[in-house]
């Protein structure tokens, strides 16, 4: 029998397949009753899930990251789908096929990882070559590097996200350049593929993805310097102050202290590093959003409690492609915001609250 992937799942469908436990909690309903509130995911994405009954015994027998065996009924809560749960157990890791439960880039592992080396092989600075060749050589490292998600929430939060996000900076790096001159192109390069280097270390992602020890008490910005640094030393001869500007890069790339960032950007290789990382995430963060709200035939997404607000879904090409209307903008549902208060990861950006960047608002990203 076929796997029921989360993508597949529609209102009223009777849910019963395995899924790979994200979050798990025990909270207390208003008439004082408890339940279990779940996430549940695989490949393909990740839905909310209500166990009701027993679950003061359910919570003691299955735990995050344990893959489990659902039978449950769907239904549209507040603009978004979820699954009732009648039945729920542990399943035994060996009887389920990992590959159906870590989400992946869309993009093709083994293009990127050459294109990768490409990008390296392009470099004319010898010894920004030399240090991407060191990273490169080493293969503990390019595993974790090609594996890793660019984030556990935000953006690109799928295996191989880092490198495709990293990739994506690159292309739109060698974009910038041209426009404008006295860009040290191979500066600004390098530290598009490094500047989240450190995330290969501050998460784990052999299931649910999370934050590790490490990342929890340093953060992806302290482990990428590091691990620069590091690299660098191998490198005969490689220029103090080159060393310096690329280190700035890392450390200024979030651009304003409240988003966690230890020094503002003060490089124009820099400055262009923060806004670019900070576009492409946002960009790749909202249509992630759009694309999740398969279930809702309204013309604007459900709120999105990071960017604390609602997208609009059309942009004017859903009309006809191929002689095809490729999607259905109804007159708009009713949607409310999320009760709850926002989620916020310090080490991630939020919102367009970014002085330099509040003409986004405006903009049309898609």
């Amino acid at each position: 029998m076929s796997k029921q992937f989360v993508s597949e799942i529609k209102d009223r469908d009777p849910v019963n397949a395995v899924f790979l436990v994200k979050d798990k909690i025990l909270a207390m309903a208003k008439n004082g009753k408890p339940y279990m509130n779940l996430r549940l995911m695989d490949k393909s994405g990740d839905i909310e899930a209500k166990v009701w009954d027993n679950t003061e015994l359910l919570d003691k027998q299955f735990d995050k990251d344990d893959f489990v065996k659902v039978r449950g009924k769907a239904s549209v809560y507040m603009n978004k789908m979820q699954v009732v749960i009648a039945e729920i157990g542990k399943v035994p890791e060996e009887d389920v096929v990992l590959a159906d439960f870590l989400p992946e880039s869309p993009r093709n592992g083994a293009e990127m990882r050459q294109e990768l080396a490409d990008t390296v092989a392009a470099l004319g600075s010898p010894h920004l070559k030399g240090l991407m060749d060191a990273f490169l050589a080493d293969e503990p490292f390019l595993e974790l590097y090609c594996q890793a998600p660019a984030a556990k929430g935000m953006h690109h939060v799928y295996l191989g996200g880092l490198l495709e996000h990293s990739l994506s900076l690159v292309k739109l790096a060698k974009t910038i350049v041209p426009l404008y001159g006295g860009i040290n192109e191979d500066l600004l390069v390098v530290g598009a593929l490094l500047h989240d280097v450190g995330k290969i270390y501050e998460m784990s992602f052999g299931r649910a993805f999370d934050y590790t020890d490490a990342g929890k008490l340093l953060g992806h910005i302290t482990i990428g310097v590091e691990l620069v640094d590091e690299k660098i030393r191998t490198v005969n001869g490689f220029p103090r102050e080159l060393a310096l500007l690329l280190k700035h890069m890392l450390l200024s790339h979030h651009g304003q202290y409240e988003y966690g960032s230890p020094k503002r950007p003060k490089t124009i290789e820099a400055t262009i590093l923060n806004y670019l990382d900070d576009m492409d995430s946002k960009i790749n963060g909202i249509q992630t959003h759009i694309a999740k709200e398969t279930a809702s035939t309204s013309r604007w997404t459900a709120h999105h409690r990071l960017y604390d607000r609602y997208f609009f879904k059309c942009n004017g090409m859903e009309e006809e492609i191929n002689g095809e209307q490729e999607v259905v903008c109804v007159p708009d549902e009713t949607s409310q915001p999320a009760l709850q208060e926002p989620v916020v990861e310090r080490s991630e950006r939020q919102s367009f609250n970014n002085p330099a960047l509040k003409g986004l608002e405006n903009l049309k990203l898609f």
